[in-house]
């Protein structure tokens, strides 16, 4: 039998979980650094040139794009802290699904980035630039056009893992999908809301988020409901 963990002991847990996962980090952010230029010449190809207006933006925006970079190679490292603190609050004939949902939070991760940085990212920008004319002429500075590509990209790697961590939270009896039917009003508010802040000022970029995030939740109201059922057949 394992013993149980006290509160101070679990918040050393994630104090380790959180230091490591920075470390991880920080290694992947000062190797991305080193190929910043090839990394920079591959973003820019979708809009052609971009500006710096202020003398130091260029040399920030270096930094900007590797920590993205760093962010998305130490997925791994991180998705690995966050599933072995996980583990520390699941029963013994639980921590079996750790193998299972670990690697797929992983893949589905980067099939979310993937999906944002190949299909959002190229019509969000398409849109955008679509309101220039010949008085209005598009100046977009590399600072802004770097952030809106990393958290969209980032921002679709994380609500991808929805319907799997809905699955996983069925699994171990935690939610059900009663619950989650009941309150689908409050969840599309709610996806709006998020939507919103993770994406510019824009109703178009913001649907182009908020509307895969619906579909994510109702497939994530599939996946409870198979889980739910599976879960009583084994009790």
């Amino acid at each position: 039998m394992e013993s149980k963990l006290s509160l101070v002991e679990h918040l050393e847990e994630l104090r380790t979980r959180i230091i490591k996962s920075l470390i991880f980090i920080v290694i992947a952010t000062c190797f991305a650094y080193s190929f910043v230029n090839v990394i920079l010449l591959s973003l820019v190809k979708p809009i052609g040139k971009l500006v710096f207006i202020a003398p130091h933006e260029a040399f920030i925006t270096r930094i900007k794009i590797s920590f993205f970079v760093g962010l998305f190679l130490s997925s791994p490292f991180v998705l690995f802290e966050i599933w072995k603190f996980i583990s520390l609050a699941l029963k013994p004939n639980e921590k079996k699904y750790i193998l299972i949902f670990g690697p797929l939070s992983l893949i589905i991760f980067f099939i979310g980035a993937s999906f944002g940085y190949f299909i959002v990212v190229p019509i969000g920008i398409k849109f955008l630039l679509s309101f220039a004319t010949d008085v209005l002429s598009p100046m977009i500075t590399i600072s802004k056009y770097v952030t809106f590509v990393g958290t969209l990209v980032l921002g679709f790697g994380v609500i991808f893992e929805l319907p799997l961590a809905v699955f996983f939270l069925t699994e171990i009896g935690l939610i059900a999908p009663k619950f989650l039917s009941s309150k689908r009003r409050h969840a599309v508010v709610l996806i709006f809301i998020v939507a919103a802040i993770l994406t510019p000022p824009d109703v178009i970029t913001q649907l182009l988020m908020a509307l895969p995030l619906l579909v994510l939740y109702e497939i994530s109201i599939l996946f409870s409901k198979f889980a739910y059922q599976r879960r009583k057949k084994m009790i």
